[in-house]
């Protein structure tokens, strides 16, 4: 099959990139509003970019009216966040967190999402993620205006919470302990399954 994009509604292209592009890592994003409203919600285009200087990125997608999400107006107003990677034990909260919600209702308070505050950073952590990354803005682009247009924000990450429970005895992440959920299409999810290694070249 070949597919041509240009022939290609929004929401066509849309499920072609869903459907193929998997598992994909979940942001789980806390902000903060100037008047301090805390938002809490998850995004599927997510990526790190680099660690000089520590850097990631998250893409908030306009909605289907054209209005930017709660998360990206509380980023260019505030320029800071925490991302959370999200394990399977929180995944049923951060499903309830994609709730469209007004932008005066906080999804911590909405959904009773135990939080914690950050060290560096005004917005709160979700208390049991066991990944952290408090972060503040540098940079936002932008893609395309309009319903489903994009945005991609790059934050610096300024600290970094990593739960004990999920060390293992090399002293390293143990992914298993971290139990991630991957994102695939429609209401699907997926966990970690069958690991090899593959020797990297020199």
């Amino acid at each position: 099959m070949e597919i041509d994009p240009g022939k290609l509604n929004t929401r066509d292209m849309y499920q072609w990139m869903i459907q193929t592009i998997i598992p994909r890592p979940i942001a789980w994003v806390s902000t903060l509003s100037p008047g301090g409203v805390k938002n809490l919600a998850p995004f599927s285009f997510f990526a790190g970019i680099c660690a000089r200087p520590p850097t990631l990125m998250f893409c908030p997608v306009n909605d289907r009216f054209g209005n930017p999400k709660d998360t990206l107006r509380n980023m260019e107003a505030t320029g800071e966040a925490v991302v959370h990677i999200v394990s399977h034990k929180v995944g049923a909260a951060m499903n309830d967190s994609a709730a469209s919600l007004p932008p005066e209702v906080s999804e911590f308070e909405k959904f009773r999402i135990a939080e914690k505050p950050a060290l560096k950073v005004k917005p709160p952590r979700v208390a049991e993620a066991l990944v952290a990354y408090e972060c503040v803005l540098d940079r936002i682009v932008r893609i395309s205006e309009g319903p489903a247009g994009g945005n991609a924000v790059f934050c610096r990450i300024v600290h970094l919470h990593v739960a004990d429970e999920v060390i293992g005895l090399d002293g390293l992440v143990d992914p298993v302990k971290l139990d991630p959920l991957g994102r695939l299409s429609g209401d699907y999810y997926t966990r970690l399954g069958e690991r090899f290694t593959l020797e990297r070249p020199e």
